[in-house]
Order: structure tokens, then C-alpha cells, then sequence
């Protein structure tokens, strides 16, 4: 569901009812776009997250917790000095559009009282979090706008706040039949979905189809009788208010596929779930959608680095094997050279061409050799003799470089197969801190860049067997979480190819549902991911030895038994996941 103007006027009006009068005690900008306030109101803390995210703008109470930075930005010190103590007026949606007012009564230096005023903006790309003055006049705000970047509408502390450019549409609370009637009669012939969103504020394409689809009889996508239908939309934008019933749909796995202020009858799809609050629908809907977007944008510049060296590997690769492949005729060099050598007696200066007989050959047969004019018999020999030698270095230096770039390849698909396993930030600053060290992306020195996060952790799988599999996400957590292991425990991975150690905590005799189950974790979590018969190395972590001076995560094992598995998703899916 989109957060359009009608979700927002719900969200806005649950929030009004929630915290007038509460009290601001703590402020956190936990991202450059997202703020929460923590609100003493009806006797208990509530945290009001208001989010100018891009993709996921929004505004509702949250229970999640947040990493913030170890040194607030700009905009988070000056909303504490500016509201700490405050006390919320109200929240407000402005005329039906995308926009939220939290008014706010503070104290200023003077211990004058005065009004404060946080602005949300859901505009796509264009979102924006303003605070501004009782006057109107910007204080700050999380993304400023210079001329150059709009020559219409500033956003900078100093300017007086303007509102988003009006549209020429209806706001919901001045709907009325005779205004819609004259409204729809003006677009023409048109879907009535369409036209509902061209003439009032607010809609959404989907919350505009939902309108029209309960005011239109079945199949229909225009009305016959546009006096009467009129009619029925104004009664209906009218009640809009007091059908609150929040809830979200869910697909057959139970992930949250959308959320809805009220239950939507043009929507059919999924699971229909009731939530107590439009604020924990909200929750159950974005957060793990923007956390995942948060991730995949900050790993954007990772992932782009990872892949650039892959392929340079791979072009580095291909030359190398090219290289080895020249000098597989090496052995032919130095078999002409002898051939020449044996017959300098009947051979002369100026020859291009030579046929001999093959003493090497078996069957006793004649080989023809080239030449070059310019140099003696003696000299064309040492000429093939020469080339032998080279062949030969070039051989060892080839297949001593293939080896390097062939484990350097495997570092990084590794590294990128990691990335993909993230499900938090710490998994990531983790891969970031591997790869700086190795060199391939620059170190974190900016105190204000780096963030005080706690060590990641592996995922934590029950087999049905009740017994504990722990899968790691990354290089640097696989190494942390195989060496603590105890020594009778089973260890499991994708024989030759990147993927994630497995352990199985549990010394002894393994259950054979729960030793499959955990192969299962071992191909899927792997480079193998969806090819058949991924072939899964077992062995007792005792067996498990990391060799010296070796990068993270990378072990080498003894008296190893191999599983055979092909995996599907309903496999991962049926297995009981304790910890992400």
C-alpha cells in the first residue's frame, strides 16, 4: 500500500489521539532521513518514528530499535535543543496531501514558550523532514535544497517554509456530491478509478480503485447514473475516518506482502491479518522492507567493488590459461631441438624447411621442422632450445599465478556471497572491515562514519530433531563461531566452493533428520544455492584447523564424509529458524 495522502490522514489522526499533551524526553536520528521521539504520553513511552526514507517514507510508532552513530548529526542536536521538554499539540495532515505537522510547545532560552513545528514530507524521492519556527522560518532540515537543485522551492535554514506546490484537486474534507459531480463530468468518459484520482487529493491509484470499486457494481469501471455515484463517493470519503480497521495481508511463509488502513475488497491477495494499531501494521510492513533497502544501498558501492574484481580476476584467469595452454608446446620445442642437433651433418644455411626422421616417434615416422634462413643448423637448434626454456618458465610462472588468482576468485565471490547473507549492519561493517584490510575498499577514519554495533550473529536453526544449527553469514563470523566451537561438535560445508561453515551444536551421535537438515543449510547457504547434488563435507570440529597467516573464515579439515544435496526454497522454509 502506498503511503499516499489517505494513509497518511489515518496514520496522522491515530497519532493526534495517542500523543497530544505527551512529553518529548529523547531524541535519535538513527539515519541521515529517519528521527525518533520518544514520547511520555498516557503513562507510558511511546516512539514516534518519522521517516523521509525515499522508498519508505512514513510515520508511526515504533518498537524497533535502532544503531545510531557515536556522534549525533547536525539536525539530531539541533532537535534536542530545540525540543527536549517539549510537549506535542498535535499531528496533523495538511488538506488531504502527503503531508504531516507535528506541533510542538517548547521552551526557549528566554523560558518564553513557543511553537515548534516538525514537518513531514512524503514525496518519493523528494521526501524531506523540516523543523521549522512559530514564524514558518526553516531551522533545519534533513535534506537541504539549493537553488541549483530547484530554482522553485529552497529548503534552508534561514528560508521561510513553503508548503508543496497546491494541485488543482479536491481536498477530502471539502468533498461534496455536487463539487465530485462537477469534477467527474469534466474529465469525460474515463475509468472512474482514474478520474477520482485526477480530482481528489490524496489517492493513490490503489486507494483511488478501492473507491470506486465500492461505490460501482460488480465488473463495472464507470457508472451509469454519475448523479447517484456522486453521491455515494461524498457518503463514503465522509465515513473514510471512522473505518479505521487496520491490518496487513500475508503470504503462505507469513511474509507481509501489504498493509491497510481498513480492510480493501479491490485487494484479495494474501492472507488477511488484523493489527490493534495502523502503527503496527505500519511496522510489520516497512521494517524489514526498509531495513533491506538501507542495506542494499549501503552495500551498493561493496557489492559494485566485489564485482569489478571478479572480473578482472576472471579476464586475469582467462589470460593465465591462455599462457598454459602456449605452453604445452614445450615438450615439441625441445624434441625438434635434439632431431636438429642429431642430423647437422646433412644439413645447411638457407634451409626453410626440414623433414627428419622422428627418433622420438615410436612408429619411426618423419617430422617436418621449420626453419629460419638466417641462422645455421646449430643456431635453429638453439633457437627451439631457447623457446623450450621459455615455454617452461612461463609454465611455472603461469600455474603458480592461476593458483593465486584462482584463490583470490574464491576470496571475493565469497565475500559477495556474504553480502548477499546480510541481514543487519553489523554482518556488513564486518565484510566492509575484512575487505579494507585485504585493500580493496578503503578504511573507515572518520569516527562520524563509524558506528558502535554489536557483533553479529549467526543464523540459529532447530532441527526437528530439537537440536541447535548455526549457520554463518559472513567470513568473519564463520571463523569466530567455528573456532569457539567444542571439539565433538559437527562442522559442514560446500566441498570446493564458497559458502558458510555449519556447525551443529551437539557432541555425539547426530540424528541422520537433523545431519540432512543441516547439509540442507550447508548447499543452500553456498555458492551451489540452486544447482542439484552440491556436494557437503562433514567432519568433527576437532578435524577443523585454521593454517596460519590465512585470510578470515579460511579453515582446512581431515576425515570428512560427503552428502549429495539438491535444495529447494519450500526446504528452507520448513525448517524452524530461531535467530536472523
Amino acid at each position: 500500500m502506498p503511503m499516499d495522502g489517505m494513509t497518511a490522514g489515518f496514520a496522522a489522526r491515530e497519532l493526534d489521539g495517542l500523543l497530544k499533551t505527551g512529553r518529548i524526553d529523547r531524541i535519535m536520528q538513527p539515519e541521515k532521513d529517519t528521527v525518533i521521539l520518544v514520547v511520555r504520553a498516557g503513562g507510558e513511552n511511546h516512539r514516534l518514528l518519522l521517516c523521509a526514507s525515499p522508498n519508505n517514507a512514513r510515520c508511526h510508532l515504533t518498537r524497533a530499535s535502532f544503531p545510531n552513530p557515536l556522534e549525533p548529526p547536525v539536525m539530531c542536536m539541533m532537535l534536542r535543543k530545540q525540543l527536549l521538554g517539549g510537549r506535542i499539540l498535535s499531528v496533523s495532515q495538511v488538506q488531504g496531501d502527503r503531508v504531516v505537522h507535528v506541533d510542538i510547545d517548547t521552551v526557549d532560552e528566554m523560558g518564553d514558550h513557543v511553537l515548534r513545528r516538525l514537518i513531514l514530507e512524503i514525496m518519493g524521492r523528494h521526501s524531506n523532514l523540516i523543523l521549522t519556527d512559530g514564524e514558518g522560518r526553516i531551522i533545519e532540515a534533513a535534506r537541504h535544497v539549493s537553488p541549483e537543485m530547484n530554482r522553485v522551492r529552497q529548503i534552508q535554514p534561514g528560508l521561510i517554509y513553503e508548503a508543496p506546490p497546491a494541485q488543482d484537486k479536491l481536498p477530502p474534507e471539502e468533498v461534496t456530491a455536487e463539487k465530485l459531480l462537477e469534477r467527474l463530468s469534466s474529465l469525460g468518459d474515463i475509468p472512474l478509478h482514474k478520474a477520482l484520482g485526477q480530482c481528489v487529493m490524496g489517492l493513490s491509484a490503489v486507494s483511488a480503485g478501492e473507491l470506486a470499486f465500492r461505490v460501482l457494481q460488480s465488473g463495472e469501471d464507470r457508472s451509469s447514473n454519475p448523479e447517484e455515484t456522486a453521491k455515494r463517493l461524498a457518503d463514503l470519503i465522509s465515513r473514510l475516518k471512522d473505518m479505521q480497521s487496520p491490518c496487513v495481508t500475508e503470504d503462505e511463509d507469513g511474509n507481509c506482502l501489504d498493509f491497510y488502513a481498513f480492510p480493501y475488497l479491490s485487494q484479495p491477495g494474501g492472507k488477511r491479518v488484523n493489527c490493534p494499531t495502523l502503527s503496527d501494521a505500519m511496522e510489520r510492513y516497512f521494517g524489514s522492507r526498509d531495513q533491506k533497502d538501507r542495506l542494499q544501498q549501503k552495500s551498493a558501492s561493496m557489492v559494485r567493488v566485489l564485482k569489478t574484481q571478479i572480473e578482472r580476476c576472471e579476464k586475469k584467469l582467462a589470460l593465465q590459461e591462455e599462457e598454459l595452454s602456449g605452453a604445452a608446446r614445450m615438450e615439441e620445442y625441445r624434441m625438434m631441438g635434439d632431431i636438429i642437433n642429431a642430423n647437422l651433418y646433412q644439413l645447411k644455411k638457407g634451409m626453410s624447411e626440414v623433414e627428419l626422421d622422428n627418433f622420438y616417434d615410436p612408429q619411426g615416422g618423419k617430422i617436418r621442422i621449420p626453419m629460419d634462413i638466417q641462422l645455421t643448423p646449430a643456431q635453429n637448434a638453439q633457437r627451439y632450445f631457447k623457446k623450450y626454456q621459455k615455454a617452461r618458465s612461463a609454465r611455472k610462472t603461469a600455474a603458480e599465478q592461476r593458483e593465486k588468482t584462482l584463490k583470490e576468485l574464491d576470496y571475493l565471490e565469497g565475500a559477495l556471497l556474504d553480502v548477499g547473507k546480510c541481514v543487519g549492519e553489523s554482518e556488513l561493517e564486518e565484510i566492509r572491515a575484512e575487505l579494507a584490510k585485504a585493500g580493496y575498499v578503503k578504511r573507515v577514519t572518520s569516527r562520524k562514519q563509524q558506528r558502535d554495533l554489536p557483533k553479529s550473529r549467526p543464523y540459529r536453526y532447530l532441527s526437528s530433531d530439537g537440536i541447535e544449527i548455526w549457520v554463518g553469514k559472513n567470513s568473519v563470523q564463520n571463523e569466530r563461531m567455528t573456532l569457539s566451537a567444542r571439539p565433538g561438535e559437527t562442522w559442514l560445508h560446500a566441498k570446493d566452493m564458497p559458502g558458510s561453515h555449519v556447525l551443529i551444536r551437539h557432541e555425539g551421535e547426530i540424528p541422520e533428520n537433523t545431519l540432512r537438515e543441516a547439509a540442507i543449510l550447508a548447499a543452500w547457504y553456498s555458492k551451489g544455492q540452486r544447482s542439484s547434488g552440491v556436494p557437503v563435507d562433514y567432519t568433527l570440529k576437532k578435524y577443523v584447523k585454521k593454517p596460519s597467516g590465512t585470510p578470515a573464515g579460511f579453515v582446512i579439515y581431515t576425515n570428512q564424509h560427503t552428502l549429495y544435496m539438491t535444495v529447494e526454497p519450500k526446504d528452507i522454509q520448513s525448517l524452524q529458524l530461531l535467530e536472523a
